[in-house]
């Protein structure tokens, strides 16, 4: 596998703030594209406490160059003080992987 772009996910508290979030990425051209699903529910330990709660889940598309901009960048925007931001390198096909390069920053 050649790994030619990034999927990343993170969560937010409500989908109002995983679109706005979702929109100044593509607009900044960090992202190709961004979904947004949900409410999915999740089960977590914050301060030595079990807590659950309903957030959505936003998945990012980027090149493997804009993965550092992209990341330093949803950080900055993101609500929660620790943020769950992961990343995985992963094989975009033919013309999607073309769009994707031609969608962000060099």
């Amino acid at each position: 596998m050649n790994a030619n772009m990034i999927v990343a996910w993170t969560t937010l508290p409500d989908v109002d703030t995983a679109l706005s979030i979702a929109r100044r990425l593509v607009e900044e051209r960090l992202a190709g594209c961004a979904q947004c699903d949900g409410p999915i529910h999740s089960v977590y330990r914050w301060e030595g406490v079990v807590e659950e709660g309903d957030e959505f889940r936003l998945t990012l598309k980027t090149s493997p160059t804009c993965w550092p901009r992209l990341r330093e960048r949803l950080a900055e925007l993101h609500p929660y003080s620790v943020p769950q931001i992961v990343a995985v390198p992963a094989e975009a096909a033919g013309s999607y992987a073309d769009w994707l390069g031609e969608s962000t920053l060099p």
